[in-house]
């Protein structure tokens, strides 16, 4: 049944983009984003991780948000068991993310484990973009490669270069992380729940910093995206419930 399903959402070879457009479109987000290791490997150095620490994260762990989330929550002194919570549960959004792309790529079972460290954001974002599964597989393929050697090559040189100024609170690099991260989100907010979660989040995060251990307020701060479904399934079915309401009565009335 799953074979099916995604072989039904895989469309026919023919007309399928060309190989160099789909390693063309792959090699730019995997570039784009992979610069961004650099902010993280000066935030984790920041924080008081060290070198080999912060090398094994990206090599290890590979969810920017998740990484950026932990060394985040550390330096401000939080729980590390807090801080390494917050981080997984911000990550667990790859199980989906693997779900949907297992049935797309459909790779034999001994390469899956290896696929896995690649599902992240960008490489599920570049391989649904694809009309066939061919241009899954390179599109993929491609994306995570490249992200996965730039991310933990700039990584490397973010954190010695970090090391080698000293205090990056003085040179207020403690901002690049968050900076860059709300600089890749900000763009995927495209409706008005994604971006009313994203509001709730933040006050709820800020408004909760003060009073909360450092990790905590992340965690509470996820409660954000099933209040606003909530909102907007009882927004959605209220009208259906008018309606309904209203042809009753009309049949009565008849």
């Amino acid at each position: 049944m799953a074979e099916q399903t995604a072989l039904a959402d895989i469309r026919s070879e023919d007309g399928g983009k060309p190989d160099a457009a789909v390693v063309r479109d792959a090699l730019g987000v995997g570039v784009a984003v992979g610069l961004s290791g650099f902010a993280f490997g000066v935030t984790s150095a920041g924080s008081g991780l060290s070198l080999l620490q912060t090398c094994a994260l990206s090599l290890l762990v590979f969810t920017g948000a998740s990484q950026f989330t932990l060394v985040g929550a550390l330096a401000a002194g939080g729980n590390p068991l807090a801080a390494a919570a917050g981080a997984f549960f911000l990550g667990v959004r790859n199980v989906f993310y693997g779900l949907r792309l297992s049935q797309l790529l459909a790779l034999p079972r001994a390469v899956r484990p290896f696929a896995a460290q690649w599902v992240i954001d960008e490489t599920t974002a570049v391989a649904l973009a694809q009309p066939t599964r061919r241009s899954v597989r390179i599109g993929f393929t491609v994306t995570g490669l490249s992200l996965y050697v730039l991310w933990n090559l700039t990584t490397l040189i973010g954190a010695i270069g970090a090391q080698a100024i000293g205090d990056t609170d003085a040179w207020g690099l403690d901002a690049a992380g968050p900076a860059v991260f709300l600089a890749l989100l900000a763009p995927m907010l495209k409706t008005t729940a994604e971006r009313a979660v994203a509001g709730i989040a933040v006050l709820l995060g800020l408004g909760l910093l003060p009073v909360l251990p450092a990790g905590v307020p992340v965690l509470v701060a996820a409660l954000a995206a099933p209040t606003v479904l909530y909102v907007e399934g009882r927004r959605t079915r209220t009208p259906a419930c008018d309606a309904t309401s209203v042809h009753d009565t009309q049949r009565e009335a008849r």
